[in-house]
């Protein structure tokens, strides 16, 4: 029998979230979780009407949440777009059971309770529905990458609903962010966003 070909460390290592989902936890045992991992970040928690979510999200993951990031905060500080944000803020709200850690999350202007826009980053299919999340939350708007596109959701009294652009920042161009996501680097990415916006 010939020798089996060599693996490939780096096919094997393809990079996807580790995700584990408990069912019937009550909101105590939220509460609990998220004392006993304190201010790591390195297990994202999320909740849902009894259903538990403990994701560790791969490098891949945060390489690409962290470039769209910092695409964001540039382009909101070349435009002089008042932008706060806040990581991976732990939003919470025992009377809807809801809790979620979105990947990154921001308010325009004046902070509130709960951020403007929440981004997520969908990189390894599964897990519970941020959307509905955030939604009772009382997220005004959400970005999902998923599959190389940006989408932008905008909440419409008790729903969340597809749109074309941001409304809580429509001078962004998402799918000029989108396109800069392929550049080599963060910091190629960032020279480029930057070089294109101040030539217009």
């Amino acid at each position: 029998m010939p020798p089996l070909p060599a693996l490939d460390p780096a096919a094997l290592e393809r990079s996807v979230d580790q995700r584990v989902i408990l069912r019937n936890v009550v909101w105590r045992d939220y509460e609990s979780a998220l004392a006993m991992r304190g201010e790591s970040s390195a297990v994202r928690i999320a909740y849902l009407e009894g259903m538990l979510e403990l994701m560790t999200p791969s490098r891949d993951h945060e390489t690409l949440k962290k470039k769209l990031a910092r695409l964001v905060e540039a382009y909101a500080e070349e435009l002089g777009i008042e932008l706060e944000g806040y990581g991976s803020w732990t939003l919470k709200r025992r009377e809807v059971e809801r809790g979620a850690e979105p990947d990154e999350c921001y308010s325009i202007g004046i902070a509130g309770d709960v951020p403007d826009l929440a981004v997520e980053v969908i990189w390894t299919s599964g897990g519970l529905d941020k959307l509905e999340i955030c939604r009772r939350l009382g997220v005004r708007e959400v970005w999902v990458w998923k599959s190389g596109e940006i989408t932008c959701f905008a909440r419409r009294g008790e729903r969340f609903e597809r749109m074309p652009r941001s409304e809580l920042l429509p001078q962004i161009d998402l799918e000029l962010i989108r396109s800069l996501l392929d550049a080599p680097s963060q910091s190629a990415a960032l020279r480029e966003l930057r070089a294109r916006l101040r030539r217009d």
